[in-house]
């Protein structure tokens, strides 16, 4: 299985496909830019909640931070492992300070 691959319906259309691999594509491309330009990131999974998909969010050691949709904690680990920053899961660990003293700082202006 592919990353964020989903099983398909025999009804699956071909565009339906293309626009997951597009969607795929502009993720990994978001976050390799974000890794390559920002220092120390680590990937934390947050599972998917009633009111929320799951997703992976980086985090840079200053606590600026990124997130986007992933199918499921294997995608986002795999990506973590293609982007070669160390992966949390968010249900485990909990988000670093850093995150909320960044929030904070742009608040603030």
């Amino acid at each position: 299985m592919g990353l964020f691959s989903r099983k398909r319906s025999p009804g699956t259309s071909g565009s339906s496909r293309r626009g997951q691999a597009q969607a795929r594509s502009a993720t990994t491309a978001h976050f390799r830019e974000f890794v390559a330009t920002r220092q120390g990131v680590e990937a934390y999974y947050e599972a998917e909640t009633p009111r929320e998909p799951s997703a992976l969010m980086l985090v840079a050691r200053d606590g600026e931070w990124t997130r986007r949709k992933v199918p499921g904690l294997r995608d986002g680990a795999r990506l973590a492992n293609e982007l070669g920053i160390p992966f949390y899961e968010v249900v485990k660990t909990g988000y670093p300070d850093s995150v909320r003293q960044w929030n904070e700082r742009k608040r603030r202006g």
